[in-house]
């Protein structure tokens, strides 16, 4: 059957031969490192219809089972195609407690659109851009979860940390008539989604935005109090009817590198944090602990010197991006293999390199170079291992030892779990790389060896995805709302 007669048969569903991908308008280089504001517009009606009309409908929809909550999107793309968005605001919502932060931060070129049945010869549906359009655009219209239905169940749950996993638990268990008190150190909610991901990435009003429907889905949030210092677990055990922890990994991946104690040597968190706090414009330690980091850590001032970030995950880009709008001479980023291997999202690496990052592949550090004071450091090139296998490592190449000169040196290797000893006590029992043991034999999924505590996100998986975290407290929300015996209406 020919192109023709193909659509004249089943018209529109063949729309994405016709129509392009197209994602919404983005702001120029020269003007976005200027600023903090996220670097992509946002879609109107007629866009956000158009590009979700490209969905073929597949009935096999690969973008839902690659999604990790598994987003009904052929069905919301239909709702925004019919110019349901309201309807499309509540589906999204059947999945996904935070879809305006996925559809912004997911790395979809390697989720969703990676999956989708058109990527290849047509490119895949918009599917984020369209996630993102849904949510802001619904809100902007006076669109909130729909909670009439629900009935207070007179059931208390403490949530410890407000990053994705303890803002979806809280969602989720407020749907089911449950009250949820979220206790964050932090100042604000969001945890890594306000101070360790960038602005340019996620605005912080959307947090602030999605803070206001919580509440007024009737979440209490206790900020600045640590459990452990403010409060103790004992107590929250005590004085709530369950408790989940979504503490995060914040354990820095030490490389043990030779100077990397010198002065101008900082790892990632503290770097991102402290700008997280200067956007905001928050009071912000001059210093921050760092799990695994031996030293305090200032933060530095990057005005007009060479940064060198060493590792290639998202972490990564967010602190070259970061560098690069804090007035740094010169950024670059070296990655000790391709750029085919970068476990980091690909529009993130390109818009690194739009926006003027250097970027030095099969590169292995060494050391940090220096004396009183870090001035570089110290490379050797690789290649792939000839068995071909990348999980045997890259090949050091002999003789090519080299320096690249620096001021300021980031050290973005990744974080793992780190939960604090009150916890890893209370759950009791915990694997030797410090993630929390949930969901074994006899438990109900996410419930550690203490009844009523559950637990999800970073500090069970090690560092994941938002998308991934946001999974793990909505399920750990249904175990919980299964613990206490709770049947509620809402999905």
């Amino acid at each position: 059957m020919s192109k023709t007669a193909a659509k004249s048969a089943k018209p529109g569903v063949f729309q994405f031969i016709d129509v392009p991908r197209r994602m919404p308008r983005e702001v120029p280089v020269n003007v976005r490192v200027l600023g903090w504001n996220e670097i992509y517009g946002q879609f109107d009606a007629p866009a956000a219809l158009e590009q979700s009309a490209r969905c073929l409908d597949c009935g096999n929809p690969y973008c839902s089972w690659k999604c990790p909550v598994h987003n009904d999107i052929p069905n919301w793309l239909a709702l925004v195609k019919e110019g349901r968005l309201f309807e499309a605001a509540e589906l999204t919502h059947e999945t996904n407690p935070l879809p305006e932060i996925c559809g912004r931060v997911c790395p979809q070129d390697r989720l969703c659109e990676g999956a989708c049945t058109i990527n290849v010869g047509f490119e895949a549906v918009t599917i984020g851009a369209v996630e993102k359009y849904i949510v802001d655009e619904a809100f902007r219209q006076g669109w909130r979860p729909d909670l009439s239905r629900v009935v207070a169940t007179g059931k208390r749950v403490a949530i410890i940390g407000a990053g994705p996993a303890g803002l979806s638990c809280a969602d989720r268990l407020a749907r089911a008539g449950i009250e949820a008190h979220v206790f964050d150190r932090y100042e604000e909610i969001g945890g890594l989604l306000t101070f360790g991901i960038p602005p340019f990435k996620l605005e912080k009003q959307v947090i602030a935005t999605r803070r206001a429907v919580l509440e007024a889905m009737g979440v209490h949030f206790h900020l600045g109090v640590e459990i452990g210092r403010d409060r103790t677990l004992e107590q929250l055990l005590s004085g709530f009817d369950a408790v989940f922890a979504g503490t995060g990994a914040y354990r820095y991946v030490d490389a043990q590198l030779p100077g990397q104690a010198l002065p101008g040597v900082v790892p990632a968190l503290p770097f991102l944090v402290a700008n997280g706090r200067q956007v905001l414009g928050t009071e912000a330690p001059e210093r921050w602990p760092v799990a695994g980091w031996s030293q305090a850590v200032p933060s530095p001032d990057v005005r007009g010197k060479r940064v060198v970030v060493l590792g290639g995950g998202d972490t990564g880009m967010d602190c070259v991006r970061t560098a690069i709008r804090l007035g740094a001479a010169e950024v670059s980023c070296i990655y000790r293999r391709d750029e085919a291997a970068m476990p980091g999202s690909k529009r993130e690496v390109k818009n690194a390199k739009d926006e003027g990052v250097r970027f030095l592949f099969n590169r292995q550090p060494l050391a940090i170079e220096g004396e009183g004071v870090a001035t570089g450091v110290r490379v050797v090139e690789t290649r792939a291992a000839a068995s071909g296998s990348r999980s045997v490592g890259p090949e050091v190449v002999d003789g090519s030892e080299a320096v690249i000169a620096a001021d300021i040196v980031i050290l973005a290797f990744g974080f793992r779990p780190d939960p604090a000893d009150w916890l890893i006590d209370e759950a009791g029992e915990h694997l030797s790389d410090r993630r929390l043991v949930v969901g074994q034999s006899g438990r109900l999924p996410f419930q550690t060896a203490q009844p009523k505590l559950f637990a999800g996100g970073d500090v069970v998986r090690g560092a994941d995805l938002v998308v991934t975290a946001v999974a793990d407290g909505r399920d750990a929300a249904a175990s919980i709302v299964r613990f206490l015996g709770v049947v509620s209406p809402s999905p």
